[in-house]
């Protein structure tokens, strides 16, 4: 997949004028996240909607080259849960080609005030119309606990649903300003463990760690039209609720990291190493480290 050719980021007229402006960063920057303006055509989404449904009927034009352990990689078997699966943007080509789209690169970089941003991970979400469906329920997390072995702090989510996202279909909800929030305890004793803990203790983790902050707590379901896109800092909390709509909620949750993000040695509280899913896919640097700039796995997706 790799190339070494180097690619050159051009946006049109049209495209400059989608961006942020200087107020909508600032937002981000108090808030914690950002709904874009319409960065993707219906023809875009329909597409991916598209390549979703092929891909879940089998379709790859790659595989991973190894079955990281901590993989999310829903089958058939699995049945009428909620869908996650790595690494669409390596698996298949027409989602990647989307994903790799200069644009949602370029809004990305002015959020985060970086010059280059390159993919970190991919999932493809397929959320089912069964509220009773125990899966649907997305509890509060944030992504940057499950990202300790990066260096970066200003890492950031691309969530981008293929459809109108409405609360009736479980949309993602921020909370608001969190990412700002000073955490209690050990640095890996909050939120680290997340799939452990029931919604409930997770509902009255926020609001302890609310209280310890000073602040009022503020959950807002992000309605996002199609082809429009919600981006949040790597710290903010978010989760979602179960659809109970009449279609599927289907969305990529597209993970992006700055040029200078790289890979660390991060140990528990309790000396136990952590790893990541990239350690046993990417190629290494030359003093032996998990390379997260790999092209076929990290691909540039814009460099101002």
């Amino acid at each position: 997949m790799s190339t070494t050719e180097p690619r050159v980021f051009v946006l049109t007229e049209e495209e400059l004028a989608l961006l942020p402006s200087e107020e909508d960063v600032r937002f981000y920057q108090e808030h914690g996240w950002f709904l874009s303006k319409k960065l993707l055509s219906d023809e875009e989404t329909a597409l991916l909607e598209k390549a979703s449904e092929d891909f879940y009927a089998g379709h790859r034009d790659r595989r991973l080259p190894a079955r990281p352990p901590k993989l999310a990689y829903w089958e058939p078997s699995a049945g009428g849960v909620q869908r996650h699966n790595d690494y669409i943007h390596y698996e298949d080509d027409r989602i990647g080609e989307i994903l790799r789209k200069p644009l949602i690169g370029a809004v990305a970089a002015l959020l985060t005030g970086t010059a280059q941003i390159r993919i970190f991970q991919s999932t493809l979400i397929y959320k089912p119309p069964t509220p009773e469906e125990a899966s649907n329920i997305v509890p509060w997390h944030f992504d940057r606990h499950y990202w300790a072995t990066s260096t970066s702090e200003r890492m950031l989510t691309a969530f981008i649903p293929f459809h109108d996202c409405t609360e009736e279909l479980g949309t993602i909800t921020m909370v608001d300003g969190s990412h700002r929030w000073k955490e209690i305890g050990e640095r890996d004793t909050t939120s680290l463990h997340f799939a452990e803990r029931d919604n409930s203790e997770l509902d009255d983790m926020l609001v302890e760690n609310a209280a310890f902050n000073g602040v009022e707590l503020k959950k807002i379901p992000v309605m996002i039209p199609r082809g429009h896109i919600n981006f949040h800092h790597c710290r903010t909390y978010h989760g979602s609720g179960a659809n109970v709509g009449e279609i599927p909620r289907r969305a990529i949750s597209l993970h992006l990291q700055d040029g200078e993000n790289e890979y660390r040695r991060f140990t528990r509280s309790d000396g136990t190493e952590v790893s990541y899913n990239h350690d046993v896919l990417v190629r290494r640097t030359e003093d032996g480290r998990p390379d997260y700039a790999d092209p076929d796995f990290c691909p540039v997706i814009w460099q101002s």
